[in-house]
């Protein structure tokens, strides 16, 4: 009865899949479906959270993961037996591994298809010299340090794979980690963000390598034969992987050409051969995850089919499944194991080690190889990144019985810390140096030589912005000599999604958006344009950019800077609903407006859509607009003046401007009305810019405009705000109106939360004025504001980057 006994507290009753509900008097936790829901649940939210607090200090997703599955573990949370027998418990274990382990499958193999062997081969010397030394140095450093761990606190284990266990760990560079954070830092792909690629790209395959190495020597048959053949066999493995399965997913590529959906057979056919090369790698004894990332690698990376491959199934996979291999880390993770001056020392040793081997690796050969000083630091800190493949050598080391409880934990902090200096450390460091335009004049489209070229940098986030955009770039092609040309941008936001990083190396191109001439990606909202351009005299250059929205506005600033653009134009952050309420697409895109608005070098225009043209893009011999111009005088007024009377020269464009004038002796800044709670006060206003009829006229003389029949002038003498808004109201049915963005003239609302569309275009932009008439508020670029000046490359690309190195992986 004793064994029995015993034998029943050792192996717990396996729990059932479902249970019959509460009614029925069952708890729903002691059942494996719904504890794993729960637990998967609380793992999002939880992770989720984290990096929703830590998005301000720019760290990447997986900082919080980890984090959060510490946490969750006996570090934190964990040390309530309550909780941790409740939620995480021991007979649960299996099935959280299990599941955690295949989102970690496809995440490896995810991973294999962000790898490019073709650009790995393509290294030049510099990069490979860079991840030699990366890898030789903390490697070495390594195994020193494992002599140190071996006599203190890792006493007893296997001397050869713990040396192997440590020297890999410590020479790690995680390759999606560092392609997220330079992104994110606008460097993935300029010449430093282009080495550290290549560098991290042979680091990454090397560090397989190495963990095969690792894993075949710990087994638990240590003879020397056995690990041979694991090897032997893991070898045989890619062998025939590059034999057989490439030319089979070759084949199902070719048959997915671009624009025709990808077969869900060969969907279907791609995941299952994920699977099975997991299960014989895994039966070799070097890991399933090994046989993923090789499926991935040996997918072609030409045309469609990887893409479609990434789209299917990141989000499940990143999102969901991920987050638990985190937590199943953390759960082993006991940070309470460290303790004593002596524990917390080798981890300060452990920590030195990593980042001196490799910064100190790196440095020495990047100024081998005459890399100026700070660019060489740089690429040491960012070959320091550590990250999953960390984690996922540390678990395998535990599982084997390689790495004690201490020494894990101490190896994750290590992971942990070396990994969030990143950021901070590189972008304190390092500011690359960028082309700028040297005689860049033109900044406004109020000039003195009206046939130069009129360009504009037309941004928008989704096709809901291109048919009011097309139009408006439409009326503005005037008659003049001078050649109108747009640059397209389409703004998209940074994610945590591997396609993201993808699109980014065709995007960006020393770090900043760029016209690509030969572009092999079918953007459908780039093609409207490009359809446009086809239909019109009028130069069309799509762009993209892809940023994280709170830094955004640096490549819509820069790119206007590059450009020389004279006028950008920005979508509203609000759309009006089909009951005509205007609804906010989220303050992150308010405050990109904002920022644009006070760093912009040029002019900028802010359009409030209320079905400009309609929902499709007008032809030229269409177009039929009436737009009215509110002339209180400022400099703002006269640029959005001048922008008029441009569009007035289109023969479907009808212009009427109406210019308020306060009574004599009173001034349209002294009626009654607040903004924001503030008094909107016009400083520095010259003679010209005060409003004056003859000022007025005179600026019609010097545009042309008062031979223009299309072009109605209108004087309003107004007593009070009454007699400024009920004249804008009676002009409701026009199709667009433009106003400066701060003219001489009292708020029109109580209040407004749209300070960048100034005293009226924050009544222009309200319900109650219309649901029907678009609106342009526009600021002129003043030369006297103090904007944030650009960092100028003054001379050429440097010797030291050579031509080899611009592959990017």
């Amino acid at each position: 009865m004793a064994t029995n006994g015993t034998a029943a507290m050792v192996c717990p009753k396996p729990m059932k899949a479902t249970s019959n509900g509460s009614f029925q008097h069952e708890n729903p936790l002691d059942y494996a479906l719904p504890l794993l829901i729960l637990q998967i649940c609380l793992v999002v939210v939880f992770t989720r959270t984290l990096a929703l607090i830590l998005r301000p200090l720019r760290q990447p997703r997986v900082i919080a993961e980890i984090i959060a599955g510490i946490l969750l573990g006996p570090s934190a949370l964990g040390r309530s037996t309550k909780f941790l027998h409740r939620v995480f418990p021991a007979k649960s274990m299996t099935v959280l591994d299990t599941v955690a382990n295949i989102g970690l499958l496809f995440f490896l193999f995810l991973v294999g298809l962000e790898l490019d062997i073709r650009a790995i081969r393509r290294t030049g010397k510099k990069s490979l010299g860079i991840a030699v030394a990366g890898i030789t140095f903390p490697f070495v450093l390594g195994i020193g340090t494992s002599f140190v761990l071996r006599s203190t606190v890792s006493k007893g284990v296997d001397q050869g794979p713990f040396l192997v266990f440590m020297g890999v760990s410590l020479c790690i560079t995680a390759f999606p980690v560092l392609a997220r954070i330079l992104a994110e830092l606008k460097l993935l792909t300029t010449d430093v963000g282009r080495v550290a690629m290549s560098a991290a790209a042979v680091n990454d395959v090397a560090a397989w390598i190495l963990l095969a190495l690792a894993i075949a020597l710990s087994g638990d048959n240590t003879s020397p034969i056995v690990s041979l053949w694991v090897l032997l066999c893991g070898c045989s493995f890619v062998l025939a992987a590059v034999l057989l399965l490439r030319p089979a997913l070759a084949y199902m590529a070719r048959r997915s050409p671009d624009g025709e959906p990808v077969k869900e057979l060969y969907i279907c056919i791609t995941l299952t051969l994920v699977l099975a090369a997991g299960f014989v790698t895994d039966t070799i004894g070097i890991h399933a995850l090994f046989g993923a990332f090789v499926v991935g690698i040996v997918v072609p990376k030409d045309g469609r089919f990887p893409e479609i491959l990434i789209e299917k199934i990141e989000d499940l996979v990143s999102g969901l499944f991920l987050p638990l291999y985190f937590v199943s880390s953390g759960l082993k993770t006991n940070v309470a194991t460290i303790s004593g001056g002596r524990s917390w020392g080798l981890l300060v040793l452990v920590i030195f080690t990593a980042c001196f081997g490799k910064i100190v690796g790196t440095v020495v050969v990047s100024r081998i190889f005459k890399v100026p000083m700070r660019e060489s630091v740089v690429l040491g800190f960012l070959m320091n990144t550590k990250g999953l493949v960390e984690l996922i050598v540390l678990n395998i080391g535990k599982d084997r019985k390689v790495l004690n409880d201490e020494t894990f934990a101490i190896l994750v902090l290590m992971a942990l810390f070396t990994t969030f200096i990143t950021t901070p450390l590189v972008t304190a460091l390092y500011k690359p140096a960028r082309k700028v335009a040297s005689s860049y004049k033109n900044r406004t489209v109020q000039r003195p030589g009206p046939d130069t070229d009129f360009r504009i940098l037309a941004c928008f986030h989704s096709t809901r912005n291109i048919p009011a955009m097309i139009n408006l770039i439409e009326t503005s092609r005037g008659t003049r000599r001078g050649r109108l040309c747009v640059y397209a941008m389409h703004l998209m936001e940074l994610t945590e999604r591997s396609s993201s990083i993808s699109m980014v190396h065709k995007a960006r191109r020393n770090g900043l958006p760029f016209w690509n001439k030969k572009r092999t990606d079918k953007d459908q909202m780039v093609i409207a344009f490009e359809a446009y351009q086809q239909l019109s005299s009028v130069s069309v250059r799509p762009m993209t950019a892809i940023s994280p929205l709170n830094s955004i506005h640096e490549d819509i600033t820069t790119s206007a800077h590059q450009k020389q653009a004279a006028i950008i134009l920005l979508p509203f952050h609000k759309y009006q609903r089909l009951d005509g309420v205007m609804e906010s697409l989220g303050h992150s895109f308010h405050l990109v407006n904002q920022r644009v608005i006070r760093q912009a070098p040029c002019s900028v225009g802010i359009l409030i859509d209320r079905g400009l043209g309609g929902s499709s893009q007008v032809s030229a011999s269409a177009v039929s607009y009436t737009i009215a111009i509110p002339f209180f005088g400022g400099r703002d007024d006269q640029e959005a003046l001048a922008y008029g009377v441009r569009m007035s020269e289109h023969p479907g464009i009808s212009l009427t401007v109406v210019h308020f004038v306060a009574p004599p002796g009173k001034s349209l800044l002294d009626l009654d009305g607040v903004y924001g709670s503030t008094r909107i006060e016009i400083s520095d206003l010259s003679q010209s810019q005060d409003g004056k009829e003859e000022d007025v006229q005179r600026f019609f003389s010097e545009q042309n405009a008062t031979k223009n029949e299309s072009v109605s002038y209108e004087k309003k003498v107004v007593e009070g705000k009454a007699d400024i808004v009920g004249k804008l109201k009676s002009m409701r049915n026009t199709n667009l109106f433009l106003v400066g963005r701060m003219p001489a003239v009292s708020s029109l609302t109580e209040r407004s939360d749209c300070p960048e569309l100034g005293p009226v275009g924050g009544f222009l932009e309200s319900s109650e004025f219309s649901t029907t008439a678009s609106v342009l508020v526009v600021q002129q670029y003043d030369p006297t504001a103090n904007f944030p000046q650009l960092e100028e490359e003054e001379a050429p690309a440097p010797e030291y980057w050579d031509a080899s190195d611009d592959a990017t992986v």
